[in-house]
């Protein structure tokens, strides 16, 4: 099949709206979205446009508003400074809710994000205060200390292969770095999240990194942002699985998520 052109695009919405318009449901009340009717915000994790989303900020940020999005997650401060970044978003009437921050010890290295887990609670704070977000969300784990690629390996085998070495204690020191930043930043008024992949469900013995990571963060100090997409990658049913983390879970991302080697973290 030829790829259709935009224009032609335009044209079929153009028709399908002139023939709804002209049917008696055009006239029937419409339904609420889901959002509205439950009353919570939907945003974007602007991971999702790519790898060019700082190369003009007040584009970005205004494409999204186009979209109709009113919130984003930032996935790094996409070097630039935290109120550059916040005073764009303010020019596109977009709040930043949240900010994915690399899960290491050593404030070095924090590359696009700005800072790390390892960054001091009051740099961590200024940071998300400039942003006016109040999350501070590790993407992943604390990566293992012998996380090297073999040849030809992907990313995703090559941490799946190195978790599965450095076993549970990798998790614990995971879980240790949440509670250790979420008491710092409590009385700050930020909150620590930790966001899953898949990975987090591939067995350790009897248990699993999900399962170290729930037991040994403390329920006031770290909460989840869970992706559903990644839930059913590991096979779970993401309704169950919400019922069962009910109360710690604050954040969601909803998506669908291929199931293959080069996105599958096992």
């Amino acid at each position: 099949m030829a790829n259709p052109s935009r224009r032609s695009i335009l044209l079929g919405l153009g028709a399908m709206a002139a023939t709804t318009a002209t049917s008696p449901m055009a006239f029937a009340r419409p339904r609420p979205l889901f959002f509205e009717r439950i009353g919570k915000p939907i945003g974007l994790q602007l991971y999702m446009l790519g790898n060019d989303i700082g190369r003009d900020l007040d584009a970005t940020f205004a494409a999204v508003a186009r979209i109709g999005y009113r919130e984003v997650e930032l996935p790094n401060l996409m070097g630039k400074p935290a109120a550059e970044v916040a005073a764009a978003a303010t020019r596109a009437g977009i709040g930043i809710r949240s900010l994915h921050v690399p899960l290491v010890r050593s404030a070095s290295g924090a590359g696009p994000a700005g800072v790390t887990f390892g960054s001091s609670a009051q740099q961590l704070a200024d940071t998300l205060g400039a942003l006016g977000a109040r999350w501070a969300v590790a993407p992943i784990m604390l990566l293992p200390a012998n996380f090297r690629p073999a040849a030809g390996e992907s990313f995703g085998r090559t941490l799946a292969r190195t978790a599965g070495e450095a076993g549970a204690d990798l998790w614990k020191e995971s879980a240790a770095l949440l509670n250790e930043k979420g008491q710092a930043l409590r009385p700050l008024g930020m909150n620590v999240g930790y966001h899953n992949h898949n990975i987090e469900f591939a067995p350790i013995g009897k248990t699993s990194g999900w399962d170290i990571l729930w037991r040994e963060t403390q329920p006031g100090l770290v909460h989840f942002e869970i992706d559903l997409g990644w839930i059913a990658t590991a096979g779970l049913d993401p309704v169950r699985f919400l019922d069962r983390t009910r109360g710690r879970v604050k954040l969601l991302h909803v998506k669908d998520v291929a199931a293959d080697n080069t996105r599958n973290f096992s």
